[in-house]
């Protein structure tokens, strides 16, 4: 995988002292490299210390950034004195570079404010960001005004900024595919395609029957094969014919071409109820083997549903899942939550490929093989999900954080015990949106990243619902 590369502006001002710029720019740089990071910014040989300070100083760090835009995914601005909020603003300008900005400053030393040590960063800093608002650049902030570069703050800032420059660049160009027709009795997944595209995410659609055609001509036994082989390494399977993992195998292979063919980054399918009566199975491994190999996989062609999936995966880098909201439990703050059987493989504590147990009541448990069945890991994760509310024109959503316990509900399925603090505000403010069932999740903490990004530099209202 790429490395992550940030921008650095590195700020200035004439009558302060050179040694801190010069001491200041080596730490960041070296403490941004350690935590493995590319940093492009000027040099000592550029511009007075590799700092910026006047215009000449930001129309060379501008085209600096310019021929490093293709790697550039962020930019920090870091003052080791009070630095020149103007020419900081103006290089990000005319560098037109449409990336995140983390604006940090130094801490002083309270016994070290004589002229020779005196950094009166904590004040430009407000005068860059003062700056950078009459620019009309979006920017973040660290954590506390000023930081130390080697403390725990600093660096757990930086991450939580990657996570941001992430999920900004992951929408610059997102394809989400659309297996079939949604199920008809699931209004509740109806988005619109144009409040997509308008964001840089176009829908790519399939009629299912063109999938269905295409598994009829696959007959490569070998590859067939090799994909059974490498299920039951993944999975146990104990009671799923060797006739439906074949008829599994080859939609996975169609599905797999399809996707890369098209270069789609997450796909929504229809799920249920034509599959099983044409196929005799669910596809639910094989979504299963999708999302667990970043290319999230959603029931019920739920695009949204994809798209948050999507989202989690770019904060956090770990596969996601999509669930349903779906049983009251012991106690207010605790709710079921639980899908026929699709989530990646690393979401389980372990899976076994069954049947699906509510599809099979219609259809008969004989052409239901192919679902999951399996309890979600135990510790911190994150729900998300994104909507689009047709009548207002607008995407909108909703992010927060919670634990999955360790106990196993009474249940069949794919399921776990989430606990989210008010859970009851969350679910009231879930209907009275009118959000749908589904949410995606994700085994880690990324609801900071997530409200930052797509609101401050997509422009999405996102409600972070912290307890």
């Amino acid at each position: 995988m790429k490395k992550m590369c940030f921008g650095l502006i590195v700020g200035n001002r004439d009558f302060f002292p050179d040694s801190l710029v010069a001491s200041g720019r080596e730490k960041i740089m070296k403490k941004l490299e350690e935590m493995g990071f590319d940093v492009v910014c000027l040099s000592p040989a550029d511009t007075k210390l590799g700092a910026v300070e006047t215009f000449a100083d930001a129309k060379k760090c501008a085209k600096l950034f310019a021929e490093n835009a293709s790697n550039i995914h962020g930019i920090i601005v870091t003052l080791p004195n009070f630095g020149d909020e103007k020419s900081i603003a103006q290089a990000i300008k005319m560098s037109g570079l449409n990336v995140p900005v983390l604006v940090h400053a130094f801490n002083d030393d309270p016994e070290k404010l004589d002229l020779a040590h005196r950094r009166d960063s904590f004040c430009g800093k407000i005068s860059v960001c003062n700056n950078l608002k009459q620019f009309g650049i979006p920017f973040s902030l660290t954590s506390k005004h000023t930081e130390d570069i080697d403390s725990m703050f600093f660096e757990q800032d930086i991450k939580w900024f990657a996570s941001v420059c992430n999920i900004v660049r992951s929408l610059k160009r997102v394809r989400i595919g659309a297996v079939g027709a949604r199920p008809n009795a699931f209004n509740t997944v109806r988005f619109s395609e144009k409040l997509l595209e308008a964001i840089g995410v176009s829908v790519e659609t399939i009629d299912l029957s063109e999938i269905l055609f295409k598994i009829q001509q696959i007959n490569d036994q070998e590859k067939i094969d090799q994909w059974i082989e490498d299920v039951k390494k993944k999975y146990v399977v104990r009671i799923v014919p060797r006739e439906a993992l074949e008829t599994m195998a080859k939609l996975s292979i169609v599905l797999e071409r399809w996707l890369e063919e098209n270069e789609i980054d997450a796909v929504s399918i229809q799920c249920w109820t034509i599959l099983e009566k044409q196929l005799h199975i669910t596809p639910c491994t094989v979504m299963s083997l999708l999302s667990e190999r970043l290319k999230p996989s959603a029931c019920e062609v739920d695009v949204m549903g994809a798209l948050s999936m999507y989202i989690l995966q770019a904060a956090s880098g770990k596969p996601s899942a999509i669930v349903d909201w779906n049983n009251n439990y012991t106690s207010d703050d605790e709710a079921i939550l639980f899908h026929c059987g699709n989530f990646p493989i690393s979401v389980y504590e372990s899976a076994e490929i069954k049947f699906a147990d509510v599809i099979g009541t219609t259809v008969g448990s004989q052409n239901a093989y192919g679902a999951c069945a399996g309890k979600i890991k135990s510790g911190p994760f994150t729900f998300f999900r994104l909507s689009s509310n047709d009548l207002e024109g607008k995407l909108i959503g909703y992010v927060g954080e919670g634990e999955i316990v360790p106990e196993d509900p009474k249940t069949f399925g794919s399921r776990g015990i989430a606990r989210v603090e008010n859970l009851q505000e969350l679910m009231n403010y879930i209907c009275s949106n009118g959000f749908e069932h589904h949410v995606a999740i994700n085994l880690s903490r990324a609801a900071k990243a997530i409200k930052e990004a797509l609101e401050k530099y997509k422009g999405i209202e996102i409600y972070w619902h912290r307890g």
